[in-house]
């Protein structure tokens, strides 16, 4: 989403993870309920649920299921994990997991999917092709990454309220990261067909989010924004969100575009 300061990952959605939650019915569900609408869980399947957070695409998937199948969600941040424990509790057949997905060694799969997951993998392509290799053969795999361009102003103009808190020089153009390459329809199928699945498909979902002020302050403490404030102080986050605020409001940001591309394929 954008730089992390000087936390890892990690550390950022831990400290994220209530708000995460509350930031849910806003965004994550929404895009959720599309990657599980293209993904189609069936009754009786086992699904590996990947970069999990707290259950946007996990919980509507272990419903479709049934209890005759099986979710494995898998997050490597334990207090998402625990908030994800706490909605499913009447979900038996979701097993929530703190662990690295990366590393997941579980049974192999009739869909494997990760919902704006991939893109924080250490090495993108390494964990990527790892993922695909716990469906089985002939599974499925569903992937969900943000559209070029999604997100951007948001994080372009939190970065900039920080250097006017901070008096720190203005941040200059983002650097390039490995989704860069692939977060339009063209290069992401052609990465997927790269990485063995065959049948790849790339649907676009149009979305935008509504920046009302606690939805777009919600923005910065429920996600991976989260941690370009990690080494504020207490008034400085609150200086922080009142210049971060304004300039949204100066620049005319009412509507975020927050679109996601939905690439699915079949394993050999």
């Amino acid at each position: 989403m954008t730089r992390l300061g000087k936390i890892g990952t990690r550390d950022a959605f831990d400290a994220a993870a209530a708000d995460f939650a509350a930031l849910g019915r806003h965004l994550w569900e929404p895009i959720g309920a599309d990657a599980v609408s293209v993904a189609s869980p069936q009754p009786g399947e086992r699904v590996l649920d990947a970069c999990c957070g707290t259950g946007a695409s996990a919980i509507p998937t272990a419903a479709r299921v049934g209890s005759g199948g099986l979710v494995d969600a898998v997050d490597i941040s334990g207090p998402m994990v625990a908030e994800l424990r706490e909605r499913a509790a009447g979900l038996p057949q979701l097993h929530a997991h703190e662990a690295d997905v990366t590393a997941w060694g579980g049974a192999r799969y009739d869909l494997v999917q990760s919902v704006l997951g991939v893109f924080f993998f250490p090495d993108m392509k390494a964990g990527t092709r790892h993922l695909i290799g716990a469906a089985r053969p002939g599974g499925r795999v569903a992937l969900t990454i943000w559209r070029r361009g999604a997100m951007d102003p948001a994080g372009r103009q939190l970065a900039l309220a920080v250097a006017d808190v901070t008096g720190t020089e203005p941040p200059g153009e983002r650097p390039k990261r490995p989704g860069d390459r692939v977060n339009q329809p063209e290069s992401f199928s052609a990465w997927l067909s790269a990485l063995g699945l065959s049948e790849v498909d790339v649907l676009v979902r149009e979305r935008t989010l509504s920046m009302a002020p606690e939805v777009a302050w919600l923005l910065v403490t429920g996600s991976g924004y989260r941690g370009v404030l990690s080494e504020l102080g207490p008034d400085e986050v609150d200086r922080v969100r009142e210049r971060y605020l304004a300039r949204l409001d100066e620049t005319g940001l009412t509507d975020l575009d927050t679109t996601t591309l939905v690439g699915t394929g079949i394993t050999a």
